[in-house]
């Protein structure tokens, strides 16, 4: 992962940050009074504010010290979205079945982790490149396998891969914790004590990026 830090913006700052995700469509008023509609962007792009989350100067230190690693936009690390983190039913445990990933054929051992939204065909499936390994629950055909062994997750990815290939048609399953590659938005932080003391947080910007 080209500029990229495998750590995580401050979990505590992070759970009372305010986002979600943005998507870009162009709206067309047409003569007869109807819109023509157009998605510009295939994916959702998600922005958040974290200067909602600081609580305290520890917060607001440990921040400054990823802005400055980070060197300000240049790298992207890992940030844990409270709104929206797990595969699990509303955001809860992760299954090996929570998720159907892919049906094998028989030859292909590597497969995409994906997070899908609504059904039917206008359900949106979302990749997923920064899995939490740790969190990892995979089946096949309804059989949970053994991940480490029969199947793991590729770090340098985010893929899913098995030891052999699943068998044709065989559905593939998967559940877990993930996480949003983002960068800061900002080259500059704006700190002081004084209006730290006053409840007056500077905007701490932060956007997704594709890694």
């Amino acid at each position: 992962m080209v500029s990229f830090l495998d750590e995580y913006f401050p979990s505590g700052v992070a759970f009372g940050a305010l986002g979600g995700p943005e998507r870009r469509t162009e709206v067309v008023l047409l003569a007869s009074g109807l819109e023509a509609r157009n998605a510009r962007w295939a994916d959702s792009r998600r922005r958040y504010d974290a200067s909602t989350g600081i609580r305290s100067l520890a917060d607001l230190r440990a921040v400054l010290s990823l802005f400055e690693k980070a060197r300000g936009r240049l790298f992207g690390f890992r940030f844990r979205d409270p709104f929206d983190h797990s595969t699990g039913d509303g955001g809860g445990m992760p299954t090996a079945f929570d998720q159907e990933i892919a049906q094998g054929d028989g030859v292909t051992e590597t497969f995409a982790l994906t997070k899908t939204y609504g059904n039917g065909e206008a359900a949106y499936a979302r990749e997923i490149r920064l899995a939490d390994p740790a969190s990892l629950k995979v089946a096949v055909e309804g059989a949970e396998v053994t991940v480490g062994v029969d199947a793991w997750l590729n770090a340098g990815n985010g893929e899913l891969v098995f030891a052999s290939p699943p068998a044709d048609g065989a559905q593939i399953t998967a559940g877990f914790f993930f996480d949003v590659p983002v960068r800061f938005d900002t080259d500059r932080l704006e700190v002081s004590l004084t209006h730290f003391e006053a409840g007056d947080i500077p905007s701490i910007p932060l956007i997704e990026i594709r890694i």
